[in-house]
């Protein structure tokens, strides 16, 4: 800092007093910066949910080119059918036993309080089609409204919201990896309607001690929008506290119960691909 003040002040041209304040003043910023950049981040108890949020720049609201569904798009010859309309057999609890989830006329629907669910077949890279909806009578706002998310691998949320007129925090919306990267554009059709999720996502691969060689990588395609364009995940997504970096092998497609007191969330049409 001295021999960077020696450089760039000329002392002839600066009265004295003036030239001794001036360096103090320097002196101590730079002492003070030192300081600050030697403190730590809080630790994860130290925490609180809000220290991970941002939000702006909202994303910039698009609308989908192509109108409602009412029939899902049939599931690719190579792929494997996750939830046919029928029934729950390729999922379980999160906690234990059988799904709980509630199965009517062609979807399921979260049944609130009776966990996540997930899949019982593990996976590594893949592409992932579903299609969600909230009611048309939806109520509550920001993260109470219509919550939920897929979590690849278990690990990795992207996002389930109701974004249509509803703002939260950008990196909170839907399709956002979530607390960690905001989907570029807001591409959400009203409640009632139905959103696709297309997911193409790339496993990550570890070294010895356990931290990333490669990161997970995912692409999300939102009602026909890219919104998420190979985007790099930092870690786990918790809700309070930094990404973690945890050593997996493949692992389940995650549907989340969030709890939230408005009206249930609803899927039907998913199928996957391994790549």
């Amino acid at each position: 800092m001295y021999f960077w003040l020696c450089q760039h002040i000329e002392p002839s041209k600066v009265h004295p007093m003036i030239r001794t304040r001036t360096l103090i003043s320097l002196l101590v910023f730079a002492v003070s910066i030192s300081l600050f950049a030697q403190e730590e981040f809080p630790k994860p108890g130290q925490m609180k949910p809000n220290m991970t949020e941002f939000w702006l720049p909202q994303p910039t609201v698009v609308t989908p080119g192509s109108a409602d569904c009412d029939e899902p798009v049939p599931a690719p010859s190579d792929a494997l059918v996750l939830f046919d309309g029928k029934d729950l057999s390729a999922w379980k609890s999160s906690r234990e036993g059988e799904a709980k989830w509630i199965v009517s006329d062609g979807v399921f629907t979260v049944n609130k309080g009776t966990g996540d669910i997930e899949t019982k077949a593990h996976f590594g890279d893949f592409q992932l089609h579903l299609e969600w909806k909230v009611p048309a009578t939806i109520t509550g706002k920001s993260q109470a409204r219509g919550n939920s998310g897929v979590f690849l691998q278990g690990l990795y949320e992207v996002q389930v919201l109701d974004n249509y007129e509803n703002k939260t925090y950008a990196n909170g919306q839907a399709t956002s990896i979530y607390k960690q990267t905001a989907p570029l554009v807001n591409a959400m059709k009203k409640p009632g309607e139905w959103n696709v999720y297309d997911i193409i996502y790339q496993a990550p691969t570890f070294k010895e001690d356990g931290t990333y060689r490669t990161y997970p990588y995912v692409t999300v395609i939102h009602n026909g929008i890219l919104v998420q364009n190979h985007t790099r995940i930092n870690g786990t997504t918790p809700y309070i506290g930094l990404p973690e970096v945890v050593e997996h092998g493949d692992g389940p497609i995650k549907l989340q119960d969030h709890g939230d007191p408005s009206e249930a969330i609803s899927f039907r049409n998913i199928w996957i691909r391994e790549l």
